[in-house]
């Protein structure tokens, strides 16, 4: 950088005017959704600003939004490697053959992909333990429905969220017997209408919770509109439904993350990694509990959201069954992350299957 402030300045000096420099980084981004859709993409976009912001003019990033899965996603990303990217990151499950297909491709080039599980020598994985999240959502829920049905909406049947169900069901159950899970699958990320109907179905079926692994403000809006209906926000604050029906979020906070990986491209240091991080390091974190959550439930949340970050509390531990009453962990028992990355199981007392 000083060579480059003091070759500028010569330049200057001999009459050429301003002079434009490369970006020694060059940063891609492919997402699934809108920038704009206060979810899941409107943080990993925040995300590509925070490593704006840091590295200044020696990083240059660039994006491409609501990318389709499949054709459309790898074409993408090869642009993007063929415009000089260096780095890129695909922030979605089902970019993940697209990504692998790219690397061998572009050899030269570092790829991250979010939420998925193959690697290669220049693909990473990475993602958050939203299920941490989730046992929060769901001991909150289990204590503050009064009809004692909660509704959720799926995306896409696939691990992660699966895992979720699980995750706030157990902690629901175990504060309140005579909880019951709805779940209405969309196989979209985002959808608005699709979103909104879909918790408008469970609202009419008597659920007045909703929780949602979809990315859009759809269901909150559907739960202001019942007016008697809490909900949570979703990858995202969702502030602007604060104090009710949002009573509490999951927040993802990629920055950290695309900082140091963006800094070991520079470094020279980048390897091949697959990290899976939750409260503890922060890749996670609970939004504010307002005060239409009682306080002895807040602060119940709160002592486990500790118990969790410090890792005196694993979200899933024994006993648990298996929906079909076979024994899944022991009395104390936890589960391994070798299972709950391949989950494809309800626990014992979710009704209804898994769609293929």
């Amino acid at each position: 950088m000083k060579f480059k402030s003091v070759l500028s300045g010569v330049l200057l000096a001999f009459g050429f005017g301003t002079v434009a420099f490369a970006a020694d980084v060059k940063v891609g981004f492919v997402y699934v959704g809108p920038v704009g859709d206060y979810g899941w993409t409107y943080e990993h976009n925040e995300g590509r600003l925070a490593v704006e912001e840091h590295f200044g003019d020696r990083v240059e990033t660039i994006y491409q939004e609501s990318v389709a899965y499949g054709a459309d996603a790898e074409r993408v990303i090869n642009t993007m490697a063929m415009q000089g990217a260096d780095l890129i990151f695909t922030t979605s499950f089902g970019y993940m053959d697209p990504t692998l297909s790219a690397a061998k491709k572009f050899p030269n080039v570092k790829f991250e992909h979010a939420t998925g599980f193959k690697l290669a020598d220049n693909v990473s994985t990475y993602s958050g333990r939203f299920y941490e999240g989730r046992a929060i959502q769901g001991h909150i829920a289990g204590k503050m429905t009064k009809t004692n049905k909660i509704g959720y909406i799926g995306s896409y049947p696939i691990p992660e969220v699966v895992r979720g169900i699980n995750s706030a069901y157990l902690h629901a159950k175990k504060v309140n017997p005579d909880v019951e899970f709805n779940i209405i699958w969309i196989y979209t990320w985002f959808d608005p209408a699709k979103e909104a109907d879909a918790a408008k179905a469970l609202i009419d079926q008597g659920a007045d919770v909703i929780l949602q692994h979809t990315d859009s403000t759809a269901p909150q809006a559907a739960a202001q509109q019942a007016g008697n209906v809490i909900s949570f926000g979703q990858a995202s604050d969702m502030a602007d439904y604060k104090p009710f029906p949002r009573v509490s979020s999951i927040i993802d906070d990629w920055a950290p993350y695309y900082i140091a990986r963006t800094q070991a491209v520079l470094d020279g240091t980048w390897e091949s990694t697959a990290t899976w991080d939750g409260i503890g390091p922060g890749m996670v974190s609970i939004g504010e509990i307002t005060d239409a959550v009682p306080a002895d439930v807040k602060a119940e949340a709160l002592a486990m959201r500790d118990a969790i970050a410090d890792g005196s509390y694993h979200p899933f531990t024994g006993p648990i069954k298996k929906q079909d009453g076979s024994d899944w962990l022991a009395a104390g028992e936890t589960a391994d992350d070798g299972t709950l990355l391949g989950m494809k199981f309800y626990v014992e007392g979710i009704t209804g299957k898994i769609p293929e």
